[in-house]
């Protein structure tokens, strides 16, 4: 089960995931926030 979260953004960020979902890129911007968590903390040398 997912859990539901409020951020804020840049208002050009949130266009920019606005047009990758629109690409199709992403489900939706949900899903880019994941996916970019996900990769923040595969790459991280700090391993927190």
């Amino acid at each position: 089960m997912k859990i539901k979260l409020s951020i804020s953004m840049e208002p050009e960020m949130v266009k920019k995931a606005e047009v990758l979902v629109k690409e199709g890129r992403f489900r939706n911007k949900s899903h880019i926030i994941e996916y970019a968590l996900k990769s923040y903390l595969k790459n991280d040398q700090h391993g927190t």
